[in-house]
């Protein structure tokens, strides 16, 4: 454990009462509970624990935690405690609100009446105007009295009127506390009911919209028939999947609690309505306005304040002024030096601006503060009676929202009710969706049996094309070895075996789906089955659907991504291509139907990406007939050119055909037949050499598909080249044949003015690319330009700007030169003035040693010669320098010189007056010891005087300690001689002990009472043997009378006389 984890947390906790805005300071430390700060806030504020509610910031604080749980205490941190009492609707409003003040502590002092009680010396004094002095003293001590009492208890009420306004202060924060701790609790209750709303408004939307269409569902399910395979006598139609005997008092009753759930429910929104309406008008009601008038109208006040601060100034210094004259002129009167009739008529004027001026300033301040108070009470007491009632309306609303809190889980059960009640129309909208779904995912299944075939035969296909180059690769290794090592060897070593072949075979599988394309599902399961309809709006769907969609949509895609529009054995890449897209078509109309049959597919994201996904699906679709059309026009342009070269072939072989008939005429032989077969193989090669005719020339209704034969067809075309060479080297008899070597020369000269062609063309290329690298190196020097140009733009937009910068440099150097020149004239100056104090210095520093050497010298006698013999070396050099300084100097020390010698004769004077002073209080201290034991005396005598006072006898009501007389009654007992208050009786322990000690009772007794019992007369059924009358009834009193037995006891130095003494 660190050292910081054992240092106690100790401070000071302030903690505000929000009725009224007291505030109380408390120590404590972090372990302090919170149960024992309430029990000291009830002894201080009078609220019981049980009715204390402390809040800090927005959390409770609860009795059984320690202070450290919320931090506390904290020199920056609050608490509020409320009473929970005062905020009940039954709650008494809080009264007036009472101001104590202290103005009897501060009275009004008694205004002087005459000399009379306080003499003074000088009220003897032959002189009129000296013995007006003592009175003006008085009267000026006495405004001066007066004026702090009234500015004592002007003080006292600004500062309640302050505490007024700190405590309103102090209110306005509980109350914003309040509010804090209401807001917080009043937006968790309308969260929920946010969302309450929210899925009650989506339920009542669908369960409206089933019972609305439940007529329309059951036509449309019982209109759409089920494929014939899948019909039986007992189901012909969608319809007979449910039961229709109960179908329509069901809907009855789902029809019955639905209006009155939403009956019931519109009663709940109009209560919260209220509650948010009361909520609202709370929360814009403010009392920061009170608070904040209040505390500018205290702070236009003080300035009464201050005034009366300065007028109390005054009154003290005109005070001390009249003491000083009167001091003055006590001294006046020994020495005779100073007129008292000036200092009187300067009195007259101060008098008058007291008497009419500062004392009714201070008296008006007064009453202005006074008003300001009454004021501040007042609005004090609007406060109160604004804080009890705004905390009456925070718990109502908090109660208010207790109960809603509490119909909410009463709601929510209702919803889950009607929710379950609503499930058998929910199935009967659900039947057509699912059914299209149903075939939707027949299609999807068909169109991935496909792929998934095709890419096994496809791995199949790849792993044979492996096993074959492993082959090839074994067959070369033991060809190149076998020469080294012998056969036997290499069998031994297992170099001879061969990879086996991998059958790759998939079981058969969905061999009982129904035979059905994407093209019947809109003939078996219309769209409209599954009744989707957008809004704009925040939409709402199946969790289930939607997981169930994703989930299905991801493994979907990991499929389809192994097969890629590759070609798989046996099926073209179009084919594949189709399978995909019916396959993704498929599963977008599985995963529309798979939402909940009421989903409203709103303009939202989740509905746009539905869309996004039809669209894409609907784009491909029309690509892929684009591309059909494409293939089909690509394919009849190719028929098209089939035809001319049949036509062109049909012309050649006429041709040729004439040809032979001419040569078979002229050469009749045996030759004929391989002729045929020679010249249909001459004219095959012309019709792959390029379709030119006996002349050379190009046939122009050839395309440049055929003079560009594709590689399949130079092959085909070298082949039947090299069968023609063998048809003629076998033919012996044809000696002459100028056709054939006419079609040969023609060949020829196509292949000669080929290669010149395709040197053409290099030459071209070579001459392109170089025009190509010329351009690019002009582009590339253009751009050089360019970049250049900017350059030396941005060069001489520079050197523009140095210019610029150089003249005003100029400009700065000229003015820094003439400011140089201007303070240096100035340092000269000041150096010249520095100089000349310097001396002057220098010479008041030794006039000032002069002094010192002067004062430091010993005695008072000695220090007033030598003061004198330095003024009058200064007079005797003034004449030499005449330096003002050390005039003023001179003069000062003669001035000096004459002030010390005055005082040396005053203090020559003084101590012979303090001589005499010694003498006379010797004498008084005499005289006054006589006058101490006069005092006494006279005080003994006083105090006996008041013993005697004092010690009356009392024939009144009796209390403790007074003195009674008791006097002996015919029956025998002492009763008090009094008034009006009959029935005291003397007690006998009392009447014991004044008689013990004497031989008869006396007719009186007089003692000082210690006791005082109360008894009354009590009636008793029957008198025991053992106990009399007398004793119930020792008096003789009626019964129910009240009578008192007292104790008295003896006074000092009193004598008691028997009656035969006081005879004799």
């Amino acid at each position: 454990m660190s050292l910081n984890e054992n240092v106690i947390q100790r401070g000071k906790l302030l903690v505000h009462i929000a009725e009224n805005g007291h505030s109380f300071e408390i120590e404590c430390d972090e372990y302090t509970l919170v149960e024992s700060i309430q029990q000291y806030l009830e002894s201080l504020s009078g609220i019981r624990l049980s009715d204390q509610l402390l809040l800090y910031l927005d959390l409770k604080l609860e009795p059984q935690n320690p202070l450290s749980a919320y931090k506390l205490p904290s020199d920056d941190r609050e608490i509020f405690v409320f009473n929970k009492s005062r905020m009940r609707s039954n709650a008494v409003p809080p009264g007036p609100e009472e101001v104590e003040l202290f103005g009897n502590d501060y009275p009004d002092p008694q205004r002087p009446s005459s000399s009379s009680h306080d003499p003074h010396p000088l009220d003897e004094a032959p002189d009129p105007a000296l013995k007006a002095l003592p009175s003006y003293e008085r009267m000026f001590r006495y405004h001066y009295q007066l004026g702090d009492a009234i500015y004592r208890r002007t003080v006292i009420k600004y500062e309640t009127c302050e505490r007024f306004a700190r405590e309103q202060r102090v209110q306005e924060k509980a109350l914003e506390i309040a509010r804090g701790n209401l807001d917080h609790f009043y937006k968790m209750i309308f969260q929920n009911y946010t969302d309450f709303v929210k899925c009650y408004s989506q339920q009542q939307r669908t369960h409206s919209n089933l019972l609305v269409n439940f007529g329309r569902d059951l036509e449309r399910l019982r209109s759409i028939k089920l494929i014939p395979v899948l019909q039986t006598p007992d189901r012909k139609c969608l319809l007979d999947f449910v039961k229709e005997d109960n179908m329509q008092k069901m809907v009855d009753d789902c029809t019955n609690s639905h209006r009155q759930f939403e009956s019931k429910v519109g009663d709940f929104k109009q209560e919260f309505g209220e509650l948010k309406q009361r909520t609202e008008h709370l929360f814009s009601s403010k009392a920061s306005i009170l608070s904040r008038d209040l505390e500018r109208t205290v702070k236009e006040h003080e300035h009464h304040i201050n005034e009366q601060k300065s007028i109390m100034q005054a009154l003290s210094k005109d005070v001390g002024l009249v003491k000083k004259l009167v001091d003055d002129c006590l001294t006046s009167q020994l020495s005779n030096s100073l007129r008292p009739h000036d200092a009187v008529s300067a009195l007259g004027p101060m008098y008058e601006g007291h008497d009419k001026s500062y004392l009714p300033k201070m008296q008006d301040c007064e009453r202005a503060i006074s008003n300001l108070l009454i004021f501040c009470k007042n609005k004090k007491t609007e406060m109160n009676i604004f804080v009890h009632k705004y905390m009456q309306k925070i718990a109502y609303i908090q109660y208010t929202i207790k109960d809603v809190r509490y119909k909410f889980s009463v709601f929510t059960e209702a919803l889950k009710r009607q929710n379950d009640q609503f499930e058998h129309l929910k199935v009967v909208r659900g039947i057509g969706p699912a059914y299209r779904a149903c075939l939707a995912e027949i299609v999807r299944r068909k169109a991935s049996m496909k792929l998934y075939m095709g890419m096994a035969g496809q791995l199949a296909e790849r792993l044979a094309t492996k096993r074959e180059s492993e082959i090839r690769r074994r067959e070369d290794f033991l060809k190149v070895n076998s020469l080294y090592i012998p056969r036997d060897i290499l069998a031994s070593m297992g170099l001879y075996d061969t990879p086996s072949t991998c059958d790759v075979n998939v079981a058969p599988f969905d061999t009982n789906l129904l035979d059905i394309d994407i093209s019947d599902l809109d003939r078996f399961a219309p769209e409209h089955l599954v009744g989707f309809s957008f809004k704009k709006g925040p939409s709402s769907m199946s969790q289930d659907g939607e997981d169930g969609s994703e989930s299905g949509t991801e493994n979907y895609n990991d499929f389809v991504e192994a097969s890629e529009l590759v070609e798989i054995a046996g099926t073209s890449k179009l084919e594949v291509e189709n399978a995909k897209l019916k396959a993704e078509l498929a599963s977008t109309i599985a995963i529309l139907c798979s939402f909940s049959p009421e989903t409203e597919f709103e303009d939202s994201e989740i509905g746009n990406v539905l869309k996004n996904s039809a669209e894409k699906t609907a784009e491909a679709l029309r690509l892929k007939d684009e591309h059909e059309k494409h293939l089909v026009n690509m394919l009849k342009l190719k028929q098209m050119q089939c035809e001319s070269y049949e036509k062109r072939i049909k012309e050649l072989e006429n041709r040729l055909s004439d040809q032979y008939s001419l040569e078979n005429k002229l050469n009749k032989d045996a030759s004929s037949e391989p002729m045929d077969e020679a010249s249909y193989a001459s004219s095959s090669l012309l019709l792959k050499s390029g379709g030119n005719d006996s002349s050379g020339t190009m046939n122009p209704n050839l395309d440049s598909s055929m003079v560009e034969p594709t590689r399949d067809e130079k092959d085909e075309k070298e082949t039947m080249v090299a069968d023609v060479g063998m048809v003629l080297a076998t033919s012996s008899t044809a000696e002459y044949m100028p056709p054939p070597l006419k079609s040969l020369t023609s060949d020829e000269q196509v292949k000669a003015s080929d290669d010149d062609l395709v040197e053409l063309q290099n030459l071209l290329t070579e001459k392109s690319n170089q025009l190509n690298e010329t351009e690019t190196k002009l582009q590339a020097a253009m751009e050089e330009v360019t970049r250049l140009v900017s350059e030396l733009e941005i060069s001489r937009n520079l050197l523009d700007e140095s210019q610029m910068n150089c003249a005003h440099l100029e400009n700065c150097l000229h003015e820094a030169r003439e400011e140089a020149q201007t303070h240096l004239c100035t340092a000269d100056r000041r150096a010249a003035e520095y100089t000349s104090l310097r001396a002057s210095a220098v010479k008041i520093r030794s006039l000032f040693e002069r002094l010192k050497v002067c004062v430091s010298s010993g005695g008072v006698a000695s220090f007033a010669e030598s003061l004198r013999a330095l003024a009058q070396s200064l007079t005797n050099s003034a004449n030499e320098n005449g330096d003002d300084g050390i005039n003023e100097f001179r003069e000062c020390v003669r001035m000096l010189a004459e002030k010390v010698g005055m005082l040396t004769r005053q203090r020559a004077e003084l101590i012979d007056r303090y001589t005499k002073t010694e003498t006379s209080h010797e004498q008084l201290a005499k005289e006054l010891e006589e006058k101490k034991e006069v005092v006494n005396t006279l005080y003994t005598k006083l105090q006996s005087e008041k013993q005697v006072n004092k010690e009356k006898i009392s024939f009144g009501r009796l209390e403790l300690h007074e003195i009674g007389a008791f006097v002996l009654n015919e029956a025998g007992h002492y009763e008090a001689i009094n008034r009006n208050c009959t029935h005291y009786y003397l007690s006998s322990e009392s009447v014991a002990l004044f008689t013990d000690h004497l031989p008869h009772r006396p007719s009186h007794i007089v003692g000082q009472i210690v006791h005082i019992e109360r008894q009354t007369v009590k009636s008793s059924p029957a008198q025991t043997p053992t106990m009399g009358s007398s004793e119930l009834n020792p008096y003789g009193l009626s019964v129910g009378c009240e009578y008192f037995v007292v104790t008295v006891a003896m006074l000092p130095d009193t004598t008691i006389h028997s009656p035969t003494a006081a005879a004799s």
